[in-house]
């Protein structure tokens, strides 16, 4: 290890002592336990205060999760200078979402050190790895936004209507009978089973 990567850590041992312990288990019959004894020894080695944000059968697939949430808010309230899980996995649900929260990490002074993977911020090297997920998340959207275009211009291609489906369909010949016949259009979309919006636009379409 280098000189100045030993100060850099020497630095991070004296000034972050506030760590988030962050464990995620998927179903309520399987317990943290596991992932939290890993977390308190490291975390304790190093002489670290810890606080512990535990989602307990909470799907990884979830945009939110309360242990999380609460977990970033401490983050941005100053309150923890380092966020340690097991896995990435435990922490985020895909590569754009680890980017992301690695980002908002980064801007508020937090570290991130995932175990299992041996990634840590603290470290030039930890530093750089998170370029490189950042530069493979670009890739995927990308990617994706890629294939967006080109179905859309296959599907105009073969005369396929793009956009949202018509929500409701109006019977114009009985709307136009019975608004002639005196019926206002509320009453008129009532008796259509339809929005009177609806009806306004399919008659100014004829």
């Amino acid at each position: 290890m280098k000189a100045s990567e030993n100060g850099y850590r020497s630095q991070l041992k004296e000034t972050a002592v506030r760590v988030g312990l962050y464990a995620r288990v998927s179903t309520t019959d399987q317990t943290p336990e596991n992932q939290l004894t890993i977390l308190r020894g490291f975390a304790g080695a190093r002489g670290w205060t810890a606080t512990e944000f535990v989602d307990h059968g909470i799907s990884g697939a979830k945009d939110r999760r309360p242990a999380l949430d609460a977990l970033l808010e401490a983050a941005r309230r100053r309150k923890i200078d380092a966020v340690i899980c097991t896995k990435l996995d435990r922490l985020a649900r895909s590569t754009l979402h680890l980017v992301t929260l690695a980002k908002e990490l980064e801007a508020l002074g937090v570290d991130l050190v995932v175990l299992d993977q041996a990634i840590d911020t603290t470290t030039p090297s930890g530093r750089l790895l998170f370029h490189v997920l950042a530069s493979i998340a670009e890739f995927e959207r990308d990617l994706i936004r890629d294939r967006v275009i080109a179905g859309l211009r296959r599907a105009k291609a073969q005369g396929k209507r793009l956009g949202r489906p018509k929500q409701y369909h109006v019977n114009t010949i009985r709307a136009q009978e019975m608004l002639g016949g005196g019926l206002s259009l509320r009453a008129v979309a009532r008796s259509l089973g339809v929005h009177p919006s609806a009806i306004t636009r399919a008659l100014a379409a004829i």
